[in-house]
């Protein structure tokens, strides 16, 4: 699971920026971060901890861009 770099409150609102041509980036805190793909299908949660997550998304990346929510 990833996180967005902006904590968005709600998958509406992920989907709306990334709707509205918004760079949205990702990344993977703790040890697993080296991993973090920059191209293809990312999990993301939010909002970001220690909130607890009330929405989970699949992402579409390029170049290390939010190009597509699911």
């Amino acid at each position: 699971m990833a996180y967005t770099e902006r904590d968005f409150r709600s998958k509406k609102e992920l989907k709306e920026a990334v709707a509205r041509g918004e760079q949205v980036r990702t990344y993977q805190p703790g040890p697993y971060a080296s991993n973090h793909p920059s191209n293809g299908t990312v999990y993301l949660e939010g909002p970001h901890y220690p909130k607890a997550h009330t929405w989970y998304a699949q992402a579409e990346l390029k170049d290390g861009i939010v190009i597509k929510v699911k």
